[in-house]
């Protein structure tokens, strides 16, 4: 097993985030969830490169990939800082993997609008 050369970034707990009818936003990413915010960038992220992000035009839900599936990918090739990133209007987040099948939250923010 090689070294890891990636930092592990503390994980925090899931506030409220710019929708006051929106319940606290989860400290894990859930592995049934849906990579998407509909307006703004979704996307995982390898050592900061991107490798799928969410379509920008009209798709079909099945287009877009589960937090199981980035799991998988991530799985594949873990000596590496994997990241689901969601930034939309009201609310932004970022999800790193921290061991198999958990994706802590460890950055909050009230998006771009």
């Amino acid at each position: 097993m090689s070294e890891t050369t990636w930092k592990k970034e503390p994980a925090i707990e899931g506030k409220h985030g710019g929708c006051l009818n929106c319940g606290p936003r989860p400290s894990f990413f859930p592995l049934d969830c849906a990579i998407a915010v509909g307006f703004g960038y979704a996307g995982i992220e390898r050592d900061g490169v991107p490798v799928w992000a969410e379509p920008n035009s009209d798709y079909d839900e099945d287009e877009l990939l589960t937090g199981a599936q980035a799991e998988a990918m991530a799985a594949a090739d873990p000596d590496h800082d994997w990241r689901i990133v969601l930034h939309g209007p009201l609310s932004g987040r970022t999800y790193q993997r921290h061991a198999a099948g958990e994706w802590a939250l460890i950055e909050q923010n009230q998006g771009f609008a």
